[in-house]
């Protein structure tokens, strides 16, 4: 997998969508794909907010993740409905195990990694101020859109380091403690290391600071963004009318 997986470029993206639809978009697939039913009109629903994602993540140039994505939900699908309750022990567990994760967690990461993925950290600093959030929620969700690339590119060096030792995947099952000591120890101390780092440089660069600054992305809503915050509204509405009973 290539380290810039989590790098935004402007060329990567033909739709450009603002941070809070985003947003927007990743509360209410949150809230249904987790809590949300699955028959009725919750069904159409959450078919609706599987397709987008699909869309989301093809059109910004990640097609290998959407069709992942894609034949792994058609798999958890099947899994569901037609394999579960023909099996029993510890098939049938893992199968369900399976597709909970699948059917109900991974679109909620794949949104937010869309979300990670497509939107600049300024971009979203000013989408945010022009919200009115305070800075207190404002930096830390600076310092996560900065941490989660910055890992990654740790993590791989880590792995290069550690295949030079011998030390791969293989010995998670041959030597698990190696493994361990090796591979997501000196992940975890980076994990700590690099999270004071960059709370330090958001400070350093005045997100901290009273005085208002300025930006120079362009932000606003457009015909796109209006069409996915109606369909994030409505599948919300369907999602606490549901809950309700109503629906």
């Amino acid at each position: 997998m290539s380290k810039k997986i989590l790098q935004y470029n402007v060329a990567d993206s033909y739709l450009r969508l603002d941070p809070r639809t985003k947003l927007l978009l990743m509360l209410s697939v949150s809230f249904i794909m987790i809590l949300g039913g699955t028959s009725g009109i919750m069904f159409c629903v959450r078919l609706t907010l599987i397709i987008i994602i699909f869309i989301l993540l093809f059109i910004s140039q990640r097609s290998k993740y959407a069709l992942s994505y894609g034949s792994l939900y058609l798999i958890a699908w099947y899994a569901e409905m037609y394999f579960i309750g023909k099996t029993s022990g510890f098939i049938n567990y893992i199968a369900t195990l399976f597709s909970i994760i699948v059917l109900r967690y991974m679109p909620c990461i794949l949104t937010g990694y869309y979300l990670i993925s497509t939107t600049r950290v300024s971009e979203f600093i000013a989408a945010m101020e022009r919200m009115k959030i305070s800075q207190k929620i404002i930096i830390p969700f600076a310092v996560m859109f900065r941490f989660f690339p910055t890992i990654y590119d740790e993590s791989n060096s880590i792995k290069d380091a550690m295949h030079m030792r011998g030390i791969g995947y293989k010995s998670l099952i041959t030597s698990p403690i190696v493994f361990f000591e090796y591979r997501v120890i000196p992940l975890l101390m980076s994990l700590v290391k690099i999270g004071d780092e960059l709370t330090v440089a958001a400070i350093t660069r005045g997100l901290g600071s009273p005085v208002k600054r300025t930006n120079i992305h362009k932000i606003g809503f457009g015909v796109w963004d209006m069409l996915f915050i109606t369909i994030s509204i409505i599948a919300l509405i369907c999602f606490i009318l549901s809950q309700g009973g109503v629906l």
